[in-house]
């Protein structure tokens, strides 16, 4: 089961002096995922990442990451993962180019021999060849953060762990990137992606663990954390409002009365609830339906009741 796990963590923690930023968590990052570690600021990502990646040491606990412990095999497994922690830092007066040289060079598992050939692959990966040869002073936040996954891609990459990828960004910007992930994810790359961002994990991962005041508080695939939510929410469209009623009510929907242009609306928590039974049976009983829809338990409903803190939903 371990090796179906790009990222497995026990128990880890790191405390600084009396404060316990990271407090005994489990994660479990399956191969092929992206898997968005969500919470708000402050909730312990960052210093999460930076113990998976051996930045800090951990006070207690375990780390693996694609089989290899961690911090014991770090040389071992980072040649196989790439990495953009707290924003991209380039040397403003050198170009795209030339900083990806610069960082490829300092890197001692990769041959120098296709040096130019990986740097000119990793900027067309990213959109950048249009911009090799100028000044990274020059580049627009976007653009950093896209050379910054471009240095990330270097070499050939199993894992990319990418911190709040597009904190910063104006909405061109953040599009650019997460069709980036997307298109990594695409090629078989695990990605394992903080954010505070509700949108952004919603519209990127597959899975998703939520971080709140240093503790793992959920973690699982999307559809799994929207299931453990609250009530779903029922709507029907016809001009037979209280015979729909009736059978909502039946169904154990709590129908809270009729709402514009002959909405019938409840609640319902029975997650086994097939709508196409709903649906049937409306139809039986003689109820002209003019529209259906099952709006489930909202994921920003779930976060609020795991974490008791709002998220920020902006795009």
């Amino acid at each position: 089961m371990e090796d179906e796990l790009a990222i497995r963590t026990r128990g880890l923690t790191k405390r600084f002096r009396a404060q316990t930023a990271v407090a005994g968590i489990d994660l479990a990052v399956p191969r092929g995922a992206v898997y968005g570690f969500l919470g708000p600021n402050g909730s312990g990502k960052t210093t999460t990442i930076r113990m998976l990646l051996g930045l800090v040491r951990a006070s207690a606990g375990d780390a693996r990451l694609l089989g290899r412990d961690v911090p014991g095999e770090l040389d071992a497994v980072l040649p196989r993962v790439g990495a953009l922690v707290e924003g991209p830092a380039f040397a403003p007066y050198l170009t795209g180019e030339q900083n990806l040289r610069r960082f490829d060079a300092a890197d001692r598992h990769a041959p120098a021999r296709t040096r130019s050939e990986r740097v000119a692959s990793a900027l067309a990966r990213v959109g950048l060849e249009h911009a090799a040869r100028k000044k990274a002073h020059a580049y627009s936040l976007g653009m950093k953060q896209r050379l910054g996954l471009a240095n990330a891609l270097l070499l050939p990459r199993e894992l990319l762990v990418l911190d709040e990828p597009t904190n910063g960004l104006d909405p061109q910007g953040t599009r650019e990137v997460r069709a980036l992930v997307r298109s990594f994810a695409a090629d078989g790359t695990t990605v394992f992606v903080s954010s505070h961002l509700l949108a952004e994990v919603e519209q990127l991962c597959t899975h998703v663990g939520v971080m709140s005041a240093g503790r793992l508080v959920a973690q699982g695939t999307l559809d799994e954390l929207r299931r453990s939510g609250g009530p779903a929410r029922i709507e029907v469209q016809t001009p037979d409002a209280e015979a729909a009623r009736r059978v909502l009510e039946r169904f154990g929907v709590a129908a809270d009365g009729v709402g514009a242009a002959g909405v019938v609306a409840g609640s319902t928590t029975d997650r086994a609830l097939a709508p196409e039974a709903i649906v049937a049976a409306l139809v039986a009983d003689g109820v002209r339906v003019q529209g259906f829809r099952v709006e489930p338990a909202s994921l920003e409903q779930r976060f609020v009741e795991l974490t008791g803190e709002g998220f920020d939903v902006v795009a």
